[in-house]
């Protein structure tokens, strides 16, 4: 069970991922969009498992690749908007979050 500090990080990295992506990060998926869905931090506030979701789902592949590789910067980044309120920013887990596109396909099995 998360404690309510791990709650707290993990939101305020979505949050400032999320800002990322809309405004320094909108090469990674040209003409889509790219989300933050969740956030989870470890106990020790060590490491944090990001969930993307990109859309169209087709770039998927292609944009985890490319956030990926900026990873360092992507931390840096934060390391820069969280300084007054994380001692230690987290190492960075990319994961694609396939939620919506399997929602997606149950909804059109359902209507068939």
């Amino acid at each position: 069970m998360e404690s309510l500090r791990q709650k707290k990080v993990a939101r305020l990295l979505q949050k400032d991922l999320g800002n990322y992506f809309q405004q320094e990060a909108t090469h990674f998926v040209p003409g889509g969009l790219l989300t933050v869905t969740q956030v989870r931090v470890t106990p020790d506030l060590a490491l944090a498992k990001v969930y993307l979701s990109v859309f169209p789902s087709e770039k998927a592949a292609v944009a985890l690749k490319l956030v990926e590789e900026h990873g360092k910067a992507i931390r840096f980044y934060l390391g820069k908007n969280t300084r007054h309120q994380l001692r230690v920013i987290p190492e960075l887990q990319f994961y694609l979050d396939d939620s919506l596109d399997y929602a997606e396909r149950i909804d059109q099995l359902l209507n068939e």
